[in-house]
């Protein structure tokens, strides 16, 4: 998760160890790559807020596919989300790891989006892309789920505090349902 806000305590209560990576793309790959510096997980699990003009608040949805929103050098002739000279796709995608829950494509970028913009992903959010970024570089299994906390418009900040306590609750039952444990 990106901040102990999101967790709301839900995870320390249950004794389970949360990497909390910080705010925006540069926060979150500094830290699982510092993470996985000593460490060998078999999957990294990233739970998160994130808006959506698409899916109603409260939607939590199982994000496979991964793009960076903010990167643009369409100028040089590089497609929208490209970065340029490097072998890795545009476009991330992942095996599915949530039964149950619909797919999201979740773009990623260093803006709390607020404008309403339209976006060619489902969710927005400020880290997956990053992590999935890692763990495609790093050849590690990435799962992400993502709840809608807010409509990426005029009330984003208010809506994103007051669903903070049910997307915890939310992420809390998705952890349990992967580890195997009871709810």
């Amino acid at each position: 998760m990106a901040l102990e806000v999101e967790d709301r305590g839900a995870f320390a209560a249950a004794g389970v160890e949360v990497l909390f990576t910080g705010i925006g793309k540069v926060n979150a790959a500094y830290r699982l790559a510092r993470y996985l510096a000593s460490h060998r997980p078999e999957l990294v699990v990233n739970f998160g807020t994130a808006g959506s003009r698409i899916h109603p608040r409260g939607t939590v949805l199982a994000c496979r596919r991964f793009v960076q929103r903010d990167m643009d050098v369409s100028g040089l002739g590089f497609a929208l989300g490209e970065t340029p000279f490097e072998d890795v796709p545009r476009e991330l995608d992942f095996p599915p790891r949530f039964r149950g829950l619909p797919e999201g494509v979740c773009g990623t970028g260093d803006r709390f989006e607020t404008s309403g913009a339209a976006h060619a992903c489902d969710v927005i959010d400020m880290e997956a892309y990053a992590l999935a970024k890692v763990c495609f570089l790093e050849q590690i299994p990435f799962a992400c789920a993502k709840y809608v906390s807010d409509g990426a418009d005029d009330n984003a900040a208010v809506d994103w505090e007051a669903q903070l306590e049910t997307a915890a609750n939310a992420f809390l039952g998705l952890y349990r349902e992967l580890a195997g444990s009871p709810a």
